[in-house]
């Protein structure tokens, strides 16, 4: 197995062993400069080794860069933030007068009333939209279907549009690519391999393939608050709601605590103390995480191909933004392996 010798890919060789983690692709941004290691395989039963080349599942990561998209629709004028996508998207609960309410800053925030997934049981209203925070993954899919209805265009095209092509990302999609096949990641459960997940079609909450670097180029963005306008910005890391404590999922009724210094903005989580942003990735068999700071410029990206791979978060992220981190405790507690 090939060995990222450089002084990071020592340290996350080293990481990667503690954790008990298959594989993983580190970028850490400091200054606006981007360092890679990479460590591990990329599927046990071949052995092969992760490389700066190897694609990885991004899985709800995706989340954050949809947002850059649609806040660019917002900035174009072809989106507002606070008009009912009622208006000119079928209700996603039909028989729920308060579905017409929703709105695009509601599904960013995840303050909707949504649940996550979508199950057996027909969706439902939980909560009036804005109420309060609870995780809605089923929220930026929908936001997809009225964006691709209000544009007439597709999502992946506005994806490659505003975002992969302007900040070079070629190794980057929402939708799977043959090209790949000798280069990604597999997924592993319990140290063992599973079947890789293959979105049909493009969805917004969960099925960008990346690479670090091509992840990081969107992290440099974000530091330097590129290609939006600076009140549109603002917005995009201000808080909307605060989360409750110990839990990103919350449908009934409303939390009686809240986390005191995480809330979540139109496509971020937040440390408010410092204006932290950070997301999570979560899928059979992959874990991802990133975190930035734009007073800091630093920022780091996790993929890993691993149920474990979140148990690598709170070091990566204290190697590119030292301190004390609310987000890494909260994640521990409410997303599990």
């Amino acid at each position: 197995m090939m060995v990222d010798k450089t002084p990071l890919g020592d340290w996350l060789n080293g990481l990667l062993e503690a954790c008990s983690v298959t594989g993983a692709s580190l970028a850490l941004i400091r200054n606006g400069s981007v360092e890679l290691a990479c460590a591990g395989i990329r599927d046990i039963d071949t052995g092969a080794p992760v490389n700066d080349q190897t694609v990885f599942d991004a899985a709800s990561l995706t989340k954050p860069m949809v947002a850059y998209a649609v806040l660019q629709l917002v900035d174009a004028g072809l989106l507002d933030l606070d008009e009912p996508l009622s208006r000119f998207a079928p209700l996603i609960v039909p028989d729920d007068a308060s579905a017409a309410l929703l709105t695009t800053r509601h599904l960013l925030s995840h303050t909707g009333g949504l649940q996550n997934l979508r199950g057996a049981e027909p969706l439902k209203m939980y909560f009036k939209p804005g109420a309060w925070f609870s995780y809605a993954s089923v929220g930026f899919t929908y936001l997809q279907a009225a964006i691709e209805l209000r544009t007439g265009e597709p999502l992946e095209s506005i994806m490659r549009r505003l975002v992969f092509e302007p900040l070079g990302m070629h190794s980057s999609s929402l939708e799977w690519q043959a090209r790949w096949s000798g280069h990604v990641a597999s997924p592993h459960e319990g140290g063992l391999r599973t079947d890789k997940h293959v979105a049909p079609v493009a969805n917004a909450s969960y099925s960008l393939q990346t690479t670090a670097a091509d992840y990081a180029s969107f992290v440099v963005a974000v530091l330097k608050a590129n290609r939006l306008r600076p009140s549109t910005y603002r917005q995009w890391l201000t808080v909307e709601k605060n989360v409750p404590k110990g839990a990103a999922i919350h449908l009934e009724n409303n939390p009686p605590e809240t986390e005191p210094d995480i809330g979540w903005g139109l496509g971020w989580g937040i440390e408010t103390r410092h204006g932290t942003f950070f997301q999570w990735g979560k899928m059979t068999g992959v874990r991802a995480f990133v975190m930035g700071n734009p007073s800091a410029q630093s920022g780091v990206v996790l993929l890993t191909n691993s149920n474990t791979g979140l148990r690598m978060m709170e070091a990566v992220a204290n190697e590119a933004l030292p301190g004390k981190h609310p987000a890494t405790g909260w994640l521990g507690a409410c997303v599990s392996e």
